[in-house]
């Protein structure tokens, strides 16, 4: 029996089947139909089929309104999703197998940052989370989702919706253009408004890239910043995963401090992987790592929100020297002490 969401198919246009179903689009570029009349119902485009059709694609006409319902459930939005409000964090050991003896709650919208030296286990926390680890890791640690422990239909029949994951290395493979990638994005995750969330997207991305590039930009020709930026951009205005997983987005050329601002602005849960003192101090929180164990856990005080803005100060200088070496200029001890002795006493004197 055919799902009563499609029953009135066979007497739409194809532009209206295209509008409530943007997946279709495909299903008609499969069929050669992509450059038909959108105006066209698409009970006349079966009456219009002949035998050639039928021997082309294997399908007889009367069997193409079951194909168009099958590959919409297929790809059916409605699936259900889980409404994430908090995942707790139940520890394990370290390295040397010594208990963690903690727990940690984190609620939707809250950002934690995962500090520790290089090597010590930010990236094995998050891939605990990702896979939301139940004693079934190196770690022993256990994730919980609401307070529940998750079904195993939620840890493996997800199809990446609970978590979105932002690895320290990024490539892409596809030779699309950034608008084409944008545009297959919104369509395969069925977003309203695809033509405005794409152009969202886009800005977004450039805003928070060291370097403008184009919609026209081919994917495998941005940089490695560019790439993150536009994951992103993609992730918080598109992506329905209520979890964020990023591992050291400093290092990727990018405005961090807009790009945590950006996808907190979505109410997630995020928790970032950093040596950087600013991401690290504008976080709700942070986690610290020791010989691959949670060692402590450290509310952000008022004092450190306070304090931010001196060592972004101080950041903003190494910056400008940065920026002057990316464009040839040399750097001289009689330029660098008036500018560092400057930015020494404004902080001293703001203290």
């Amino acid at each position: 029996m055919m799902n009563s969401d499609y029953e009135n198919l066979y007497d739409m246009s194809i532009g209206e089947i295209e509008k409530k179903y943007p997946i279709a689009s495909d299903f008609f570029l499969n069929y050669n139909f992509g450059y038909t009349d959108k105006n066209l119902l698409f009970s006349d485009l079966v009456e219009a089929l002949d035998d050639d059709f039928s021997l082309n694609f294997g399908v007889e006409k009367g069997e193409l309104l079951d194909r168009l319902v099958e590959f919409l459930e297929e790809f059916d939005q409605t699936v259900d999703t889980i409404d994430i409000d908090s995942i707790t964090i139940n520890g394990g050991r370290d390295k040397s197998g010594v208990d963690e003896n903690v727990s940690i709650t984190i609620s939707k919208g809250e950002i934690i940052s995962i500090v520790g030296p290089t090597g010590s286990g930010k990236s094995r926390l998050l891939e605990d989370i990702e896979c939301l680890a139940q004693r079934d890791t190196p770690t022993n640690r256990e994730i919980l989702v609401n307070g529940e422990v998750p079904s195993e239909e939620t840890r493996y029949n997800m199809d990446g919706k609970l978590v979105a994951q932002l690895s320290q290395n990024m490539n892409f493979v596809m030779d699309l253009t950034v608008e084409e990638f944008l545009q297959m994005h919104s369509k395969s995750r069925f977003c309203e408004n695809q033509e405005d969330i794409v152009k969202k997207c886009f800005y977004y991305a450039n805003k928070l890239a060291g370097e403008k590039f184009e919609l026209t930009t081919k994917i495998t020709q941005l940089s490695g910043g560019q790439s993150r930026a536009l994951m992103i951009s993609d992730t918080a205005y598109m992506s329905s995963s209520p979890i964020v997983l990023i591992d050291e987005i400093e290092n990727a050329g990018i405005d961090r401090k807009e790009a945590i601002k950006l996808l907190s602005k979505k109410e997630k849960i995020i928790l970032i992987s950093t040596h950087d003192p600013i991401l690290a101090l504008n976080a709700d929180k942070r986690i610290v790592i020791k010989n691959g164990g949670i060692s402590k856990v450290i509310p952000t005080t008022d004092e450190e929100k306070e304090n931010v803005k001196y060592v972004e100060y101080l950041d903003n200088l190494l910056l400008d020297f940065r920026n002057k070496l990316r464009l040839g200029e040399v750097l001289k001890k009689e330029d660098i002490e008036p500018i560092v002795k400057k930015g020494v006493a404004k902080i001293v004197e703001t203290i």
